[in-house]
């Protein structure tokens, strides 16, 4: 195998542990709420998510097609630049897993992508119109778009039920969030294991196994759905501990509302070919089903910290990125450089969660201190 062949099997494998992170650090998009209001047991939820992420996988590739010939230019991309800007989404991801912060995945690509390309190949080889046509602006519109078509489905869902049985809403609506729940985990698939294969078509055009504006093969779709419903089936325990019982107080009619919101906008934006950012439309949804129930506790404490945590993500993956790029780019030393500090940072990052484990068995226990006084009460 030569060298060029080398690092295109090294770039993919890359892209497709980035897909396996994007998987535990997007569970609780999907099922966080119906974990916290108990319609689904944590293992239970996580099968699910996993199986139906690897479903979405193959119901579409427009997204894939956004990240593979919109956002940067091809012609002046190299797999060097690629697998830097991949580190920079991984070791994104890790950091916001271990803080158990929500931030966006997609984004850290993105971020860890337009660093590497920019510091590889000069300013002129991003695409900075298609990014905020097709990244930024979605980013800024699908979670208040969430929120407030969650808060009105919460609202109407109690007015509606407002004079049935408290047990009997409660259990219909459970019931209810089994199919919710495992709608946002098809949309997942539909959306984010398309950004991998986005990453790994653009990989394989710039070593000229395919021609410029092709689409992922077959295989590049299974290996990407696979990859992510393993990472989503490991359990992203942290996060969905954030988003189910740390942004705000969930019962089972908001859970439904805030599924069933999230899986509308984004198999919309997936139609339409927008790399939105599941992430920050499901924490939108669940912030809005708070807002919609009265008396809901909204913690904004919490909600200001994932907010910057969305605004960090774009620079603070592309400097990681521009950085490895930087340093890959001095040859098979520096490639095999920047593969070695990514992998020691991981087994530090994965050492330093258990000093606080989350898991299965405690994700919806909730410390009480880690939120004290940044709760308000919802007057809607």
């Amino acid at each position: 195998m030569d060298s060029v062949s080398f690092l295109l099997v090294a770039v993919i494998l890359t892209a497709l542990a980035f897909d396996f992170t994007n998987g535990f650090h997007d569970t609780a998009n999907s099922m966080a709420t119906s974990i916290a209001t108990g319609a689904l047991s944590p293992r239970v939820a996580v099968a699910i998510a996993g199986v139906l992420n690897l479903a979405g996988a193959f119901l579409s590739t427009e997204v894939a097609k956004t990240i593979s010939n919109g956002i940067v230019d091809d012609i002046k991309v190299s797999p060097v630049m690629i697998f830097a800007g991949l580190i920079g989404a991984i070791l994104w991801n890790l950091i916001t897993w271990l803080v158990g912060l929500p931030s966006s995945s997609s984004h850290a690509l993105f971020g860890g992508l337009i660093g590497a390309v920019w510091v590889g190949a000069g300013g002129s080889a991003v695409r900075f119109d298609a990014i905020f046509q097709k990244i930024v602006i979605p980013a800024v519109a699908s979670p208040v778009v969430a929120c407030v078509v969650a808060m009105l489905a919460t609202y109407l869902a109690y007015v509606i039920t407002g004079r049935a049985a408290t047990r009997t809403v409660s259990k219909g609506f459970r019931a209810g969030q089994v199919g919710s729940a495992s709608l946002v985990a098809l949309a997942h698939g539909t959306n984010d294991a398309q950004k991998t294969m986005g990453v790994i078509t653009l990989t394989l055009i710039t070593g000229g196994v395919l021609g410029h504006g092709s689409g992922p093969p077959w295989w590049v779709v299974l290996s990407a759905g696979l990859a992510i419903s393993l990472g989503t089936y490991a359990g992203g325990w942290r996060i969905i501990r954030t988003m189910g019982k740390g942004l705000t107080d969930i019962q089972a009619p908001q859970g439904f509302a805030a599924e069933t919101s999230a899986t509308a906008v984004i198999l919309a934006s997936s139609h339409m070919g927008f790399a939105l950012s599941t992430t920050q439309v499901c924490t939108g949804s669940i912030l809005g089903a708070g807002l919609g129930r009265k008396l809901a506790q909204v913690r904004w404490g919490i909600a200001g910290r994932i907010a910057a945590s969305w605004l960090l993500t774009l620079p603070a993956a592309a400097a990681v990125g521009g950085v490895a790029a930087w340093v890959a780019d001095q040859g098979d030393g520096g490639v095999a450089l920047v593969a070695g500090v990514a992998l020691v940072a991981a087994v530090g990052f994965c050492v330093l969660s258990r000093r606080r484990p989350v898991n299965p068995d405690n994700v919806n226990e909730l410390p009480a201190p880690e939120h004290a006084g940044d709760t308000v009460r919802s007057a809607a």
